[in-house]
């Protein structure tokens, strides 16, 4: 047996064997104190009005950051979204969390394209409301969910994290350097956002690198 083909059979394998076990999502992952009443929260089939209503209101915020189909398939209800997650969910392959301050939803963060076998990776995208920028909500949500993913009983037990950033996107860039993701280059045409294939700048997080102090630091 060569080489390439025991490591294909170990991945093949290992990969079967994690993705039996689907991703037990937690209530709530609640901020420490002094942020308020803020946490993160599994989406859920009653959030469709108050989702849909603060994505309207925000769509030009997030139309220049918004990824999409370069086929141009047709689009997905929000009952056909939820039961895409929910199977996700099932697979162990992705976990989306609502951002929610005093009850009102203030964004989204996901853990989405999580590999197991001898990677045990997986890749975070988030949004937050135009009125809540500035409040912190975006860094605190990636130290959460790294927490999670990282530490957590009930999480995917992840070695690796990666964000992928738009250049221009300052804002986002400021978020990943204060959770202190390192950055590892530009990804060429990496995503297709806005109508076209961009280029990223992406930056991860190892959990030997994760501390978890850095919850009360933000």
């Amino acid at each position: 047996m060569s080489v390439l083909q025991s490591l294909r059979d170990a991945w093949h394998g290992s990969q079967s064997r994690d993705q039996t076990r689907a991703l037990i999502l937690p209530d709530r992952l609640t901020a420490p104190p002094g942020h308020g009443d803020f946490c993160l929260r599994p989406i859920r089939e009653s959030d469709q009005e108050e989702w849909n209503r603060v994505r309207w209101d925000n769509r030009d915020w997030l139309a220049p950051w918004e990824s999409g189909d370069p086929t141009h398939g047709p689009g997905m209800s929000y009952a056909q979204w939820m039961s895409s997650l929910e199977r996700s969910r099932r697979e162990g392959s992705s976990a989306l969390f609502l951002m929610e301050f005093q009850t009102r939803l203030v964004g989204q963060v996901s853990l989405g394209a999580i590999c197991y076998g001898a990677m045990r990776t997986a890749v975070v995208g988030y949004w937050v409301a135009e009125k809540w920028i500035g409040h912190g909500f975006a860094p605190l949500s990636l130290a959460l969910l790294a927490d999670w993913a990282f530490r957590a009983d009930t999480g995917p037990h992840l070695h690796r994290i990666e964000v992928a950033i738009l250049p221009e996107n300052q804002r986002s860039l400021a978020v990943a350097r204060k959770v202190g993701l390192k950055p590892e280059g530009l990804r060429r045409g990496y995503m297709y956002v806005n109508g076209a294939w961009r280029d990223h700048l992406t930056f991860s997080l190892l959990s030997e690198d994760y501390d978890p102090r850095i919850l009360d630091r933000l």
